[in-house]
């Protein structure tokens, strides 16, 4: 197995420039998450003025710009506005909220994506947040478009009801678990908040969002980068669901250039756009070509979900919220491909996508070390 390094990035005066940023046109919700600082990264290096929105203390803002830097992003367009998608208005100072007054274009790939989150928790940042979100987008006066990101095994599924009523969402929630459930209802809340408000929206639901397709670099270590550690650590001896299990994937900086391109191309008050690879091979076959470039042994046996799902959690290591990612389920990418097509987008080659990813994953400790890519999102932030 060779490294994959990254390749040099400009340093020095360009990266730490701090003279003042034109007004921002774009705001950038999670603008610290894995897809959020490629997203910023795209918008930077096409010319456009970026608001990125920021929870918590400043050392966030300095880790992006950094980060920015380290990518060969001259970050001389980016202002940055502290958030709290929790509350109302987006929890902004009535001073910023005055800076945002020309923004034509909101993003929203904000989440909170982890496993075993409490309710509540989840909730506030997942449904909550994307409700604020569109109200906010509401008082822009030269608002163009709002882009939410969403989920492949959600978008466009079901009629979107918000809120649901109390004994619906309890079994939603047990169900599910907190993380899906929770996205299931911001995916309710924006839509139908939007139309109710007159909010063009485009709603993205990316599959798996994996490494770059150049470095492989990541940032995100949970969902099928934990199947990778456990095929590298010798601890996935059967695979959940059968030899047409298809968990799709899709390049992070594809994804970055598609949501870039939304706005430029997207009309109407509203379109939903469902984004993967359909080349990704079948999860039988994913695994087997990872374990063949990593120098592993692939399990050879797959089992059902349904008899994971009655097994004792210590014996099969499977998370029950993660189960229902393992289907059969294809899904209509046609408006993501026509939108593609349209701004001359492709997808890289998925197969040296999937090496590259899985040697990066393996290089970084599966995110142990602290490199610049992992951002200082954390591993609950997308």
């Amino acid at each position: 197995m060779t490294p994959q390094h990254d390749p040099p990035h400009p340093t020095g005066a360009e990266a730490t420039d701090v003279r003042p940023a034109p007004p921002p046109r774009t705001l950038v919700l999670g603008a610290t998450g894995f897809i959020g600082r490629h997203l910023v990264f795209e918008l930077l290096t096409q010319g456009v003025p970026v608001a990125a929105a920021v929870r918590g203390d400043v050392r966030r803002a300095d880790g992006l710009r950094r980060w920015l830097g380290e990518h060969g992003a001259v970050p001389e367009g980016l202002t940055v506005v502290q958030v709290d998608l929790t509350r109302p208005g987006l929890g902004l100072t009535p001073e910023d909220d005055d800076r945002l007054t020309g923004v034509r274009d909101v993003y929203n790939p904000a989440a909170l994506y982890r496993f075993g989150l409490a309710r509540e928790e989840a909730y506030a940042v997942n449904a909550a947040g994307a409700l604020h979100t569109a109200q906010w987008a509401a008082t822009r006066p030269d608002l163009r478009r709002l882009v939410h990101l969403s989920g492949y095994r959600i978008t466009g599924r079901d009629v979107p009801r918000f809120p649901l009523p109390a004994a619906e969402a309890d079994a939603l929630y047990r169900r599910q678990g907190a993380y899906e459930a929770s996205k299931r209802e911001g995916d309710a809340a924006v839509r139908i908040t939007a139309a109710r408000l007159g909010v063009p929206l485009t709603v993205v639901g990316p599959s798996s969002v994996i490494g770059h397709s150049v470095t492989g670099a990541s940032g995100q270590y949970i969902g099928l980068a934990d199947l990778v550690r456990k095929l590298w650590t010798g601890r996935l001896p059967l695979l959940p669901g059968t030899r047409r299990t298809f968990m799709p994937v899709v390049a992070v900086d594809h994804l970055a250039r598609f949501l870039a391109a939304v706005p430029e191309h997207d009309r109407g008050a509203a379109h939903l756009h469902t984004v993967l690879d359909p080349q990704t091979p079948e999860l039988p076959r994913l695994v087997a070509l990872i374990a063949d470039h990593l120098g592993v042994r692939a399990p050879r046996r797959t089992v059902p979900v349904g008899l994971v799902r009655r097994l004792p959690r210590v014996l099969t290591g499977a998370d029950p919220e993660t189960l229902p990612f393992f289907s059969e389920d294809r899904y209509d990418t046609r408006s993501a491909d026509l939108l593609s097509r349209a701004a001359g987008l492709h997808h890289p080659p998925v197969e040296d996508l999937l090496r590259r990813w899985a040697e990066r994953l393996v290089a970084d400790g599966f995110g142990a070390s602290t490199g610049p890519d992992r951002g200082d999102s954390g591993p609950g932030r997308s």
